[in-house]
């Protein structure tokens, strides 16, 4: 991986310098919808993302003359925030070795714990040489800036595997996913649980109807209802939770996606005699659903499980959808139906003392994450014949 930069790669400094037909033309059908033009455009439009929030947009291209033939979202990065593949660690020991890890190249999708291409390729392109080509060139773009390292995030397990083959060291990681077994309804799919836990779910799934909340959801042309500010303020009203959390992203953001990204759109709404009580924003493919922004401006007992993944269940199993993807973290999903699924990233470390600490450090993370997957489904509520014929 020491060859020259490639002469046909270019740095776009911002996406729009990519006219969107031509990068969507790179995004694969049933892709997540973030890697779509779209929404990379309203983050840096809306000054959601920019250098002064610690991401500057270092997009790839490959160009055949005036064809884009291979791109990958890109950023030089002065932080780790918004990431959701924690390297502060790797930071700290950096300043122990004596040198500085910030800035850095991470290819991805920025707020986004999504697993999707992150090295796109154009139809009809041998694409283990684009691949090759895009993570050559990454690498010698972070050596010709001087950045400690690159990195890969939720990248798929093909192009994690690809990634290993070419010379970076794999990381796992572990979020909770809901599959579609076939289910004809909730009451189906509740049929997947011990007694015990099916019990408790009914109980829960009932609290919304005994508070006197109403739950939808709105797509399409129902979200010309919603205003950008009303799903700012659901998104800001988790954010502004937190001791560390950041406001990344603006009311121009929503304002955005509500007008260019209606089709992938859907809001759940809890209502309460009229008025808003809690909400979520989620995104959808032709396949999966993607929780992504939830929030709640009054407390009830098991509003975030209705509104958050409850409902969408239900919707999901209703439309036929195959998958949903509520988001990173939280275990209390993991005894709701969502079993356990791997996510990976990619990692290029050029000081070598701090790369081989990495990589020891990450073929025991492997070793514990494999050793404890079945564990987990173990743990997950669902009937052990169930968990075991979906593997």
């Amino acid at each position: 991986m020491s060859a020259p930069l490639p002469s046909n790669l270019r740095v776009h400094h911002a996406i729009s310098d990519i006219p969107k037909e031509t990068w969507n033309a790179l995004v694969p059908p049933e892709a997540v919808p973030f890697l779509e033009w779209d929404w990379l455009h309203a983050l840096e439009a809306s000054g959601s993302i920019t250098p002064e929030r610690g991401w500057r947009p270092a997009h790839l291209a490959v160009w055949e003359g005036t064809r884009l033939v291979a791109a990958a979202p890109a950023y030089l990065k002065d932080d780790s925030h918004g990431e959701f593949v924690f390297d502060w660690t790797w930071a700290s020991a950096a300043e122990r070795l004596g040198f500085r890890y910030y800035p850095k190249l991470v290819l991805a999708v920025p707020l986004t714990p999504a697993t999707g291409p992150r090295l796109l390729v154009a139809p009809g392109e041998d694409r283990r040489a684009r691949i090759r080509e895009l993570a050559r060139g990454a690498v010698e773009l972070a050596r010709s800036e001087g950045l400690s390292s690159v990195h890969v995030l939720f990248p798929t397990e093909e192009e994690a595997q690809a990634l290993e083959e070419d010379g970076f060291a794999i990381r796992l990681g572990v979020q909770y996913h809901w599959r579609n077994r076939g289910y004809g309804s909730f009451d189906d799919f509740l049929t997947a649980f011990r007694s015990k836990r099916r019990t408790q779910l009914r109980r829960e799934r009932r609290a919304p109807g005994e508070q006197g909340i109403r739950l939808r959801t709105l797509r399409g042309d129902e979200l010309s209802e919603v205003s950008a500010e009303t799903v700012f303020r659901i998104y800001a009203s988790t954010v502004d939770k937190y001791l560390f959390g950041h406001r990344y992203l603006t009311p121009r953001f929503f304002e955005l996606l509500l007008r260019s990204m209606r089709s992938r759109l859907e809001l759940v709404e809890a209502r309460k005699d009229g008025r808003l009580v809690a909400g979520a924003l989620n995104l959808a493919s032709a396949t999966t659903l993607y929780g992504r922004y939830w929030g709640c401006f009054e407390e009830y007992p098991f509003l975030h499980f209705n509104v958050c993944l409850y409902h969408s269940i239900e919707e999901a199993i209703r439309r036929g959808v195959r998958r949903f993807e509520p988001g990173a973290g939280g275990e209390h999903k993991l005894v709701r139906g969502f079993e356990p699924s791997l996510t990976w990233s990619a990692h290029w470390i050029f000081h070598p003392r701090l790369d081989g600490a990495v990589r020891n450090f990450l073929v025991q993370e492997r070793a514990a994450i494999r050793e404890g997957m079945p564990r987990w489904l173990e743990e997950s509520g669902l009937r052990e014949d169930v968990w075991k014929a979906g593997r």
